[in-house]
């Protein structure tokens, strides 16, 4: 029998080969705000969150202007970046928005709340914000995930501070 993986173990980073650095790089750090921690010249760039060392990495290894893998191979289906909130996973589906990026999907899982898009190199990738574990659906004591439509306006209500005490004294004057 073999034993289970320590349960404080996490994914650390992701590395992706592009195909255009430069556009990957207003992407990764324009639409989504990630901080360029590091350059490998004109072939690499590393980015972070909050100042760790990097997060995702970048690099035109396989040559620049390489094709993307056909449709319909193995290879990374998507990679996920967590939110610390649902306010915050509003910020991020706003900056989409505001930068012009289509989203292809957006899905309530119970236990998440997830947008689906792709890089300019057609890698998937996934915004989410898990909900607090006490929340988790179960049926019959175990975990039971979704997939339901994601109410993307709902989520940007995150965005909107409404005081109903205020705009009543708005309306008085």
């Amino acid at each position: 029998m073999t034993s289970a993986i320590h349960p404080e173990v996490r994914i650390g980073h992701v590395h992706l080969t592009v195909s255009n650095l430069e556009r990957a790089l207003q992407f990764y750090r324009d639409a989504l705000g990630f901080e360029i921690t590091q350059r490998y010249g004109s072939s690499a760039i590393f980015f972070s969150a909050g100042g760790y060392h990097h997060h995702i990495a970048l690099n035109t290894w396989a040559g620049e202007g390489a094709p993307q893998p056909p449709p319909g191979r193995t290879g990374l289906y998507h990679f996920a970046i967590l939110y610390p909130s649902r306010r915050e996973l509003a910020r991020a589906f706003k900056r989409l928005f505001d930068h012009g990026v289509a989203i292809e999907g957006a899905s309530d899982h119970g236990v998440s709340e997830a947008i689906y898009l792709r890089d300019p190199d057609g890698n998937g990738v996934e915004l989410y914000r898990d909900r607090p574990r006490d929340e988790w659906p179960r049926v019959g004591g175990r975990l039971h995930m979704t997939t339901r439509p994601l109410d993307l306006d709902g989520l940007l209500a995150e965005l909107h501070d409404f005081d109903p005490k205020r705009e009543t004294s708005l309306e008085e004057h």
